[in-house]
């Protein structure tokens, strides 16, 4: 019988470290030619939009989609992943995915990071306090031996609160700053996860060396980081060259004015499999561009369901 998992159950089931760890693998698979991945496909609603992303990895035997509305009410954007046998079709489990697609979200950049920043980084800027910007930070420091991390975003009291939080909970120093500038200047790695249409991030702040993460700007609309943080960059990665051409709106915005072409773009996939050099120098500044994708959530599905069948947590559905 199939599985319903709900948020909490899987939150419990969904460590960070091995939810790199199980990305790490699945953009492995990727790079051996295991999977089809296919880019979100969002169909415009009355109220809202209907998001639809699918993926199949035979390396794990799994395939499966997630499927979320997003109409701007409270509670709209339930999501819902489903999870199959490769071979027989079966399905194994539905489970909520609202919390697993927080923790993915980081520990996409946290393969990225293991791959791209340098091996001695310590330091982190966060730009930006909301609910994805806490696993975004759990990621590097479960990859990196971070120090100190800079957090500023434009509400006082949300980056005053996201440092208590986040140093309480990975014992870590984090102070809030004032500007943006001040939380990235100095930093090995510089976190942009923000829902902002101009850039959060000017290029000119950067320190050689510095690894970015830029995972809130999945639409064309939205732009994180500048024309100069692109172009000072020795390495651009995407997790998806296909879902970045319909959704990385720090790169399709320049594409048009000549400063970038998408053959300067390579996949989160070559690095992992050592096709591509995510770190050429220690002063190189590099880029990893996150979408968010379908492989992702089935990789971390398939570890919560395996979790949970051998400790015997979920409900089992009549079918």
């Amino acid at each position: 019988m199939a599985l319903f998992l709900n948020d909490q159950e899987v939150a419990q089931l969904l460590p960070m470290g091995e939810c790199v760890d199980v990305l790490d693998q699945a953009f492995a698979h990727a790079g051996e030619g295991k999977v089809d991945n296919r880019p979100r496909d969002r169909i415009r609603m009355p109220g809202g939009f209907f998001h639809f992303m699918t993926a199949s990895n035979a390396g794990q035997g799994v395939f499966g989609y997630k499927a979320y509305p997003s109409f701007g009410g409270p509670g709209s954007a339930k999501m819902l992943v489903m999870l199959y046998d490769y071979q027989t079709g079966g399905l194994l489990s539905c489970m909520e995915a609202g919390r697993l697609g927080q923790i993915r979200t980081g520990a996409a950049s946290g393969v990225a990071t293991k791959y791209m920043a340098k091996k001695d980084a310590a330091t982190v800027a966060v730009v930006g306090s909301g609910f994805q910007a806490r696993t975004q930070l759990e990621a590097v420091c479960a990859v990196r031996d971070i120090k100190s991390v800079k957090v500023f975003s434009r509400r006082e009291e949300r980056r005053e609160e996201f440092a208590k939080r986040s140093g309480d909970s990975l014992k870590l120093d984090v102070t809030a700053v004032k500007s943006a500038e001040e939380c990235v200047a100095g930093a090995d790695v510089v976190i942009v996860i923000t829902s902002a249409r101009e850039p959060a991030l000017l290029g000119e702040w950067l320190s050689p060396g510095a690894h970015i993460n830029a995972a809130g700007g999945n639409h064309w609309m939205r732009r994180e980081i500048d024309e100069e943080a692109v172009l000072r960059s020795e390495v651009i990665v995407v997790d998806n060259l296909d879902q970045a051409k319909i959704e990385c709106g720090d790169l399709l915005w320049l594409e048009p004015r000549g400063s970038f072409r998408w053959d300067m773009a390579k996949e989160l996939q070559d690095v992992v499999v050592g096709r591509v050099n995510g770190r050429p120098s220690a002063g190189s500044i590099t880029l990893f561009e996150s979408m968010g994708l379908a492989l992702e959530d089935i990789a971390a599905a398939q570890l919560v369901y395996s979790k949970a069948k051998e400790q015997g947590i979920g409900q089992e559905l009549p079918f």
